[in-house]
């Protein structure tokens, strides 16, 4: 079985508070490297929930966006429509 893509997730320290960003998508952040994690997993469920229901549109001019991508983030679509925790895939 292939191994499955995920997106890079950077971790960044500034004036004592913790951000976590998912290649570019969904940022979360947070005093403690937990609440960074939280906050991302919040802002990130209402990303998929909402490329799930609606799809994603992009400028004709920048091209399609990358695929690995879009399959990464209707994979956590499915796994918010199946009650599960985005956390299990993502981290």
């Amino acid at each position: 079985m292939p191994e499955r893509w995920t997106p890079s997730l950077q971790v960044h320290e500034h004036a004592g508070r913790c951000r976590l960003v998912l290649a570019g998508v969904a940022h979360g952040d947070g005093v403690t490297l937990q609440e960074a994690a939280d906050d991302l997993v919040a802002r990130l469920l209402n990303v998929v929930l909402y490329v799930r229901s609606n799809g994603l549109s992009h400028a004709p001019d920048l091209g399609p966006p990358d695929s690995r991508l879009m399959d990464f983030l209707w994979e956590l679509g499915r796994y918010a429509a199946d009650g599960r925790d985005l956390r299990d895939r993502l981290f």
